[in-house]
């Protein structure tokens, strides 16, 4: 172990946040999870504003408002890797901009004009108005004002409760599901075929969206609508109207599914579409829950005419991967499942892997299925990665753009697995893009220069951790 991972020691009251597979007793205690960061552990974790704007945003043909001072939307502004087919209005970031004299005197009366302005201007299907945080102190009626601009302009106008404070990113994606569904129910259904879906909690990161749409389509499966890659208002009007919802991102959107399950009788599966092993899978349990044989083996065909693309391509990378380790920190369990599995594909080895969202089951499912000696963390801090990653000497860090300086500081390779990137990760072509970055990252000569790999540590890290913010050192 290098003496920067020694010298950094985790806070006592995160001890219960980190476990690690293999170790200790075959029925470990569960790990303290799903609930409020500690205070001054520097999470990695958003706020319930940022959870929220990462379910709605896709909706191309909807107008997003975002109620509160002008910092809160520049936190929107086109930063996302989400696309679409047609109206790009999601891609702009709108605000009512409040200032001083509106916190003082309240900012319902700036809503509205920007409300009415806005919708006049663009003509949108919908609108989508977020609170942020200091709405919620001064307590701007938010509900009151869409509801009379929706009255006035005959669209649907929805507020969406996002406070910031009042929790974590995964409270953020409840507030998103319960504005969602004011839509749900009011579109007409009669024309949709009885194979057909909904596709939940897939955003159209670099098109994917449409990459897993096309695999649906060639099986004899109609697709209802996405919520909310590449969405669209009046799609998801009638989603009720779908026979099964496909969950990818269960942190973001089970609750959405739950809700459509109670209230309008639709089952839903939760699945992924990262690497070979899930990618294959969902489309084999969209088969057997339609219990048809043809559909079964069409599925199979899809499947063979994809993997005959792209396992010879895995071979060449395999070859230099295997034995390599990487460390796997994202928002949600199932994105962490894959990843384990889409690296061991390659040969790579999981050294460490948390999430920001996870919760009890999911760390015992991580335990079940990383090798032994693999360091499991919820709502992990900069310091415990840099010090997990430096014990582990990890060649890989997949994460977020949070993650990629602690990355480069430490001289290690990154891929970015979030919201942000540009590159289709999901689906077969995404596991051959996957497999191709890593390699790429990798097997850069550049990381033989580093000093972390000569005992030492690069300057900006060894005086970020040695400073007056760095954790006490282990006695």
């Amino acid at each position: 172990m290098s003496s920067a991972a020694q010298s950094i020691s985790l806070l006592p009251a995160r001890e219960r946040s980190v476990s690690v597979a293999g170790a200790g007793a075959s029925a470990p205690a569960p790990m303290a999870c799903d609930q409020a960061s500690l205070a001054g552990s520097v999470t990695q974790r958003a706020c319930a504003f940022c959870g929220s704007r990462v379910v709605l945003y896709p909706i191309a043909d909807a107008l997003h408002l975002v109620h509160g001072p002008i910092g809160c939307a520049a936190y929107t502004w086109d930063i996302r890797g989400a696309q679409s087919s047609g109206p790009q209005l999601f891609r702009n970031s709108f605000s009512t901009d409040l200032r001083e004299m509106d916190v003082i005197y309240g900012g319902e009366k700036k809503l509205g004009h920007a409300l009415r302005e806005l919708i006049a201007r663009h003509s949108p299907k919908a609108a989508f108005v977020y609170s942020t945080c200091i709405v919620g102190v001064i307590g701007d009626d938010v509900e009151a004002v869409c509801r009379e601009v929706a009255r006035d302009t005959g669209i649907p106008v929805i507020p969406v409760a996002s406070e910031g404070f009042k929790g974590t990113k995964k409270d953020g994606y409840k507030a998103a599901c319960d504005a969602v569904y004011r839509l749900v129910g009011t579109g007409e259904v009669a024309d949709i075929p009885q194979r057909s879906i909904n596709l939940l909690g897939d955003f159209n990161i670099a098109g994917e969206t449409w990459v897993i749409r096309d695999y649906l389509e060639r099986m004899g499966i109609h697709v209802v609508a996405t919520l909310t890659g590449d969405g669209r208002v009046d799609a998801i009007r009638r989603c009720h109207g779908a026979s099964l919802n496909l969950v990818q991102c269960a942190g973001s959107m089970t609750s959405l599914a739950k809700r459509l399950e109670k209230e309008h009788g639709i089952p839903f599966l939760k699945v992924s579409f990262f690497g070979i092993e899930d990618m294959s899978a969902a489309l084999y349990a969209v088969a057997r829950f339609f219990q048809d044989e043809a559909l079964l083996a069409r599925a199979q065909q899809v499947v063979r005419e994809e993997l005959a693309k792209l396992l010879p391509e895995l071979r060449r990378f395999r070859t230099d991967l295997t034995g390599k380790k990487a460390a796997i920190y994202v928002g949600g369990a199932f994105k962490a499942f894959s990843l384990v599995r889409a690296l061991r594909s390659i040969g790579m080895r999981t050294a460490i892997v948390g999430t920001q969202t996870g919760d009890k089951s999911d760390y015992e499912t991580l335990r079940q299925m990383c090798e032994p000696g693999t360091i499991i963390v919820d709502d992990s801090n900069p310091l415990e990665l840099a010090k997990f990653c430096l014990e582990q000497d990890v060649d890989l860090f997949i994460g977020g753009v949070k993650e990629r300086p602690i990355a480069y500081k430490l001289g290690i390779g990154f891929c970015d697995h979030n919201h942000e990137r540009k590159e289709c990760l999901a689906g077969f072509i995404g596991m051959l893009n996957f497999a191709r970055e890593v390699h790429a990252t990798v097997m850069s000569p550049v990381w033989r220069y580093t000093p972390r790999r000569s005992g030492g540590i690069p300057a900006a890290v060894n005086a970020t951790l040695g400073g007056k913010n760095a954790a006490a050192p282990s006695p």
